[in-house]
């Protein structure tokens, strides 16, 4: 995990981005439990309560689960809800974008195809 203390993005929404990058990487697997909110909060400096509010996010989405004296875990099925709520935002922040601009351009949909697959090929 990397936080940037700098940012103007808040440490509680980085440390529930953090959990969920992992999950959909395979860096926490299903089922498996997590680092607890005091290892955490040790390990890189963080308000324990802080620390709380980014994983009570992660449990809101129920990616993962709170077992009361045992610790967090990773729920069934997260790591697809993850890419899914992920595949989502890509389009929306980017392919919607990259269609608007292209027929800006007057780019064709088979041209805007064969740039897309270049960019593969790089």
């Amino acid at each position: 995990m990397k936080f940037e203390f700098n940012s103007s993005e808040p440490i509680y929404r980085q440390v529930a981005e953090q959990i969920e990058d992992a999950v959909a990487s395979g860096g926490f697997e299903e089922g498996q439990q997590i680092p607890s909110t005091t290892e955490i909060s040790k390990e890189f400096h963080i308000n324990p309560a802080t620390v709380l509010k980014g994983m009570n996010i992660v449990v809101a989405k129920n990616l993962i689960e709170k077992r009361w004296g045992l610790g967090m875990f990773v729920q069934q099925g997260a790591r697809q809800r993850i890419l899914e709520e992920k595949r989502n935002s890509f389009f929306e922040e980017f392919v919607v974008n990259l269609v608007r601009e292209a027929r800006n351009l007057d780019i064709s949909e088979d041209e805007l195809l064969e740039l897309v697959k270049r960019g593969y090929k790089r």
